[in-house]
């Protein structure tokens, strides 16, 4: 699907919980694929690793090795080959350390050092305590993405403009806020 116009109502139409899983999965994943693909490459879905005990939503390839893009950038400085994105869409539970530290165990070396956590609303405290430990550990980044700042990214690439550019904006944000 490349009609924005559709991409925003499905993002803001999606019930949160259970109820509204599959649609909230589906709407970024739509969204995801107008935003990034090209320069990123189709995702792999509901990827699985060999032994089946992983199972990552959705992870794009990047092969952006060298040049200027954003993705080339973030190749180069968090070797982000394979960029994992995981979808949240919870209802009264709390996007908390818990969902961060699932994303974590996704990112092995020959994934790379960024993914990125798409959650139906802000995550609490917690998370972002808990990324904040784990780059200071491992150097991993774990961006949070909500409906808006896709919504945002949407606007972005209808101005003619890169959507990455957000994406860039929040990497370096959070080395802003990481203490």
């Amino acid at each position: 699907m490349n009609d924005p116009t559709q991409l925003r109502v499905q993002l803001q139409a999606c019930k949160p919980g259970v109820s509204g899983w599959k649609d909230f999965e589906d709407a970024c994943l739509a969204t995801l694929n107008y935003l990034f693909v090209p320069p990123l490459s189709k995702p792999h879905i509901q990827a699985r690793s060999y032994s089946g005990i992983d199972r990552r939503d959705a992870i794009f390839p990047n092969r952006n090795h060298q040049g200027l893009s954003n993705w080339a950038h973030l190749y180069k400085e968090l070797d982000a080959r394979m960029i994992p994105f995981e979808f949240k869409n919870y209802d009264t539970t709390e996007i908390g350390k818990d969902e961060v530290n699932q994303t974590r165990n996704y990112l092995t070396t020959p994934m790379g050092k960024l993914a990125i956590l798409c959650t139906n609303k802000k995550p609490n405290r917690a998370a972002h305590l808990k990324r904040n430990t784990i780059y200071s550990e491992d150097k991993k980044v774990i961006l949070f993405l909500t409906p808006d700042e896709l919504i945002e990214m949407i606007a972005i690439k209808e101005r003619g403009e890169d959507p990455s550019n957000l994406i860039l904006d929040l990497v370096e944000l959070f080395y802003i806020q990481h203490e």
